[in-house]
Order: C-alpha cells, then sequence, then structure tokens
C-alpha cells in the first residue's frame, strides 16, 4: 500500500468510517512502517500502544495454525508515532542513513513493462518505446498512449484484405506488469511472468479466443453475440462479460479460475463447473473443485500489494519470487505449514519486505545476488 492510499485510509478512520478490511489493512500497514523504524519506548508506554492499536484498529485473532506476524510489542513503538500519520511519513523516509549497505545492495521491486510480439515476430519493448503509432498490421494501428496503454484502433476496412489468422503476443518478464487494452475494448492485466496471445481481428470473431500462460486479471467488455473464451493451463473459461482472475503459473499446484464478477464456466477435459461471484475454481488432473475464495488475496497484485493473510509461507514467497525476480532456496526439513498474514506494498524494496516477515522470529533470510536463502 502507498503513501496516497495510507493517508486515505487514515483520514477515513478519523472520520470512522472504515471497513473491517480496510481496518486491518491500516493496522498491518502501520506494523510494516514500524518494521523499518528506530524508534524506541517503555514497556509502559510500548504496553499502552499495543493495547491502543488493539482497541482501535481490531483485527481478528489469529488461527491455531503458525503465523508470521506475532509480535506485535517488539515492533510497536514506531506505531505510537504512526497514531498521527502525517508526522510517521517524514520519519519514514529519513529512517535510512546515507551509505547504507543495505540501501546499497538492495534489490528494487518490479516495474511497468513488457513486450509486444507482432504477428510478423518484431518485437517491442514496450518500457523503452515513445508514445504514439508504434505498429500497423492486419487493418489496425497499434498506438502506445501517454499512461503507457496499449491502444488497438482501426486504420483501414477491417474485411478487406485482412489477415484473419494474424496474432499479437503480449508478455512479462519476471519484475514486470502490464495492463492492455484489447482490440474488442477488454481491460486485461499481465502479472509478472505472464503472458496472453490474441487475435487481432478478436472484436469480429465469433468466439473471442484467447491464450495465457501466468496471471492475468480480465475485463470482458460485453458482447453476448461473441463469447469471450480464456484458455490456459489444462482448462478453458467461457464468459459473456466480467470480471475475473486466472493464475496458471506452471510453479503452482493448480490453475485457479476466481470470480469477482459475472458468471463463468470452467471446463477440463469432461469436467466443466459454474462459478459466481467469490468463488474459485480449482483444475487440476482429478477434476474441478469448487471454494468461496478471499478476494483481496486473489486481486492483490493488481491494486500493488501483496495480501498474505491465511496464505501458506511458500506461496506467499514464490509471489514475492516472480515480483523481485529472485530465486528462494530452503533449508533442509523447512516446515510446510507456516502460514503468512498482512498486507506489504509491492513498491517496497526486498530488504523491507524480508524484515518484516522476520520480525515475527519464525523464518531468517540470507540474501546472495538475487538467491534468498530461507532457513529457521
Amino acid at each position: 500500500m502507498n503513501e496516497e492510499k495510507a493517508i486515505a485510509l487514515i483520514k477515513k478512520y478519523k472520520q470512522g468510517n472504515l471497513t473491517k478490511s480496510e481496518e486491518g489493512r491500516l493496522y498491518e500497514w502501520y506494523l510494516l512502517q514500524a518494521a523499518e523504524s528506530r524508534a524506541e519506548l517503555s514497556p509502559e508506554e510500548m504496553e499502552h500502544t499495543v493495547e491502543l492499536i488493539r482497541n482501535r484498529l481490531p483485527l481478528s485473532q489469529p488461527d491455531s495454525s503458525i503465523r508470521l506476524w506475532r509480535r506485535i510489542g517488539t515492533i510497536a513503538a514506531a506505531v505510537f508515532l504512526c497514531l498521527s500519520g502525517i508526522y510517521f511519513f517524514a520519519y519514514y523516509k529519513s529512517s535510512n542513513p546515507a551509505g547504507d549497505q543495505a540501501v546499497v545492495m538492495d534489490i528494487l521491486p518490479g516495474k511497468t513493462g513488457a513486450t509486444l510480439t507482432l504477428s510478423n515476430g518484431k518485437q517491442i519493448s514496450l518500457a523503452e518505446a515513445a508514445s504514439g503509432k508504434i505498429a500497423e498490421e492486419a487493418g489496425l494501428t497499434v498506438s502506445k498512449a501517454p499512461d503507457g496503454q496499449i491502444v488497438y484502433q482501426a486504420a483501414t476496412d477491417m474485411d478487406s484484405g485482412t489477415d484473419a489468422n494474424a496474432i499479437n503476443t503480449l508478455s512479462t518478464a519476471k519484475g514486470e506488469t502490464y495492463m492492455l487494452r484489447l482490440p474488442d475494448g477488454s481491460g486485461i492485466w499481465l502479472n509478472s511472468a505472464s503472458s496472453i496471445s490474441y487475435p487481432l481481428r478478436l472484436a469480429h470473431q465469433n468466439t473471442r479466443l484467447v491464450k495465457i500462460s501466468g496471471e492475468v486479471y480480465f475485463e470482458v467488455a460485453k458482447d453476448k453475440k461473441h463469447p469471450f473464451v480464456v484458455e490456459s493451463r489444462g482448462q478453458r473459461v467461457e464468459v459473456l462479460g466480467t470480471h475475473f482472475n486466472v493464475n496458471g503459473y506452471e510453479n503452482e499446484d493448480l490453475t485457479a479460475t476466481t470470480l469477482v464478477e459475472g458468471m463463468v464456466k470452467v471446463s477440463s477435459g469432461k469436467h466443466s463447473k459454474i462459478i459466481r461471484p467469490g468463488q474459485q475454481a480449482l483444475t487440476s488432473k482429478a477434476g474441478i473443485s469448487l471454494r468461496q475464495a478471499d478476494l483481496d488475496n486473489i486481486t492483490d497484485w493488481k491494486e500493488g500489494d501483496f495480501y498474505l493473510n491465511h496464505v501458506e509461507f511458500k506461496t506467499a514467497m514464490r509471489k514475492i519470487s516472480r515480483w523481485y525476480d529472485v530465486e528462494v532456496i530452503y533449508e533442509e526439513d523447512f516446515p510446510e505449514d507456516l502460514e503468512t498474514g498482512g498486507w506489504i506494498s509491492r513498491n517496497n524494496k526486498l530488504s523491507t519486505v524480508l524484515k518484516l516477515i522476520e520480525s515475527s522470529g519464525q523464518v531468517h533470510f540470507r540474501v546472495q545476488g538475487r538467491k534468498v536463502f530461507v532457513s529457521k
């Protein structure tokens, strides 16, 4: 969560308008800032601060499984300073002295960027491309808007000599994310290490078929006459107009399709399921199962956060690994039942993220180049 979002939540908090989800998010943001602070309080002040936080920004109590964010008292000092909101931003920005080696050697967060591959095989780095027209093919002009978004516009009569099979592919590397507006007007968000392939005549096809890898969030333009179909790792998703997320990374056990709005049909082999808002379809070789989803945990990356409440530790570290483009290596016999909690902004440097996790006292990190070693 960035500073602008935090300030907005602080204002809502002072007005008494925070939702339960927002209360938890602000509370965890305080803890993140506190983990970076060097402020110290007496035991009496610390006890008072913890009680104040507990009463004013309540969170549900952790369950019996192993959790990572349990030592609130050890990082409560800066939270005491944080209750006024604005003072803390200035303090936090100056908390790292110049010349600190951790800053010099730190790994920066990912960025907006992607590679567009045209139907003729030409590749265009969108991070480097200037705004304006970048290509023209199959009767369409491909332009990069000032905000970085790729826009397709008809350049000629689409029915005269247009290659109906022309395909474009947009792909992100580790540490990149990108938003795309498809030729039919659908909004697409690509997470790190993901791709989407789509026909340039998408809006004119009987079935709007796209193929993806990795993780992609969709806001599909409504068109009842032309169903929208997404093919990904071992499954097929059919929609008319809806918002949903597909996570089909190869290093995840299952392909997860989560519906935010509308209704979709998920198919795999002989199996199929209809899912409704708030549900998640999990596809494996054994078939498709449904469960209720925590939408904050699904769309966190799109909003610029890591939402880690009740997330398996190794799953959380895979999210972190893809965004910072690092390899995570575990010591032998590292527990499988470790569970995380909290919110962390994806705009933080890697050292900040790891430091907050380490504050639980349950794990230890050692960074060597782009390798992160994890031990108990």
